[in-house]
């Protein structure tokens, strides 16, 4: 498929593997860029950076002239309270200023990267596409934007695909789950959270996207999970990888919000960010159980085994400088 694909998000984790997918597929990609320093990280991996915002529409409008395909993998992730209001104006303002444009320009497809967070933590069942979403009841202001943005993309009269990844892993990861493993490398872990997780390989989710773009699959929602394990199980293979003690035992999920709580209290004195947040501490208190089926089936997605995903993460980011 040729023609142009607009890009948000496109110097981040997840969206410089879709870059590179999409360029494999001879697309032309134009990348939305805040700053002069993501210019050359975009133009490296073969982009066209345009500067703008998705919370300027003007800058979304002028970006969207001559598009085929949006791929939308911007997001605010942050779990602090105090920045809800930020978070709101880019995770759904931010989508509702990309697809008024791509209605005006008459765009052909839009790929909107979602999150299991739509699902809501609320949800304690194995995550499966017909299982109803009860992110706008969360108290968790993440949780509740991605299900507002979610909601408007399948509102929007777009042709869309929506895709739904849990926790992702993989190369180029600097400040996900790879602060956590710098932490085990330098012995400075203080504990393991007590939930579980649902671990996706980065790469296979940026194929799987790409794939269902150039399949036309719209209207539909994919999950994209991976191997389950407890965050215990990870840090412990992490650990093992690195040949660095780490706890025997995770945290007591009260423990973990309590010490969240008081985190929070300290930064109002000091108005720094918290180290751990209520918000953080219920996300890693809860297991996450993902099934990835229909995109197994439908996209070929490959739910990569943990320790195969991990030694390629802990490979790459040894590759970087980021490990002793």
């Amino acid at each position: 498929m040729g023609g142009t694909v607009l890009l948000t998000g496109g110097a981040g984790f997840l969206g410089r593997h879709l870059l590179k997918e999409l360029r494999l597929t001879g697309a032309q990609v134009r990348a939305l860029s805040r700053r002069p320093e993501t210019d050359a990280v975009l133009s490296g991996l073969g982009a066209e950076p345009v500067r703008g915002d998705v919370t300027d529409p003007d800058s979304v409008r002028a970006a969207m002239v001559g598009v085929e395909a949006v791929f939308h993998a911007a997001a605010d992730t942050n779990t602090w309270s105090k920045r809800n209001a930020a978070q709101w104006a880019t995770n759904v303002g931010g989508i509702e200023n990309l697809l008024a444009a791509a209605r005006a320009a008459g765009v052909g497809s839009f790929v909107h990267t979602s999150s299991v967070s739509a699902y809501s933590h609320l949800v304690h069942e194995t995550l499966r596409e017909d299982v109803p979403q009860r992110g706008r009841e969360s108290w968790i202001n993440y949780e509740r934007s991605k299900h507002a943005a979610e909601s408007a993309v399948r509102a929007s009269g777009l042709p869309f695909i929506v895709f739904q990844p849990a926790h992702i892993l993989g190369p180029g990861d600097t400040h996900n789950w790879s602060r956590l493993f710098v932490l085990v490398d330098r012995g400075e872990l203080p504990g393991v959270p007590p939930g579980s997780g649902s671990f996706a390989d980065v790469r296979e989710i940026a194929k799987a996207q790409v794939r269902g773009w150039r399949e036309r699959r719209y209207g539909e929602a994919y999950l994209l999970g991976g191997a389950h394990a407890s965050f215990l199980e990870l840090i412990t293979q992490v650990g093992a990888m690195l040949g660095r003690r780490v706890p025997r035992r995770a945290l007591f999920p009260w423990a973990l919000r309590g010490y969240a709580r008081v985190q929070v209290g300290l930064a109002a004195l000091s108005g720094r960010e918290p180290k751990i947040t209520p918000e953080a501490a219920e996300f890693t208190a809860h297991h996450l159980k993902v099934d990835s089926s229909k995109a197994i089936r439908e996209l070929g997605y490959r739910e990569t085994p943990l320790p195969e995903l991990l030694a390629d993460t802990l490979a790459w980011m040894r590759s970087e400088g980021m490990l002793r």
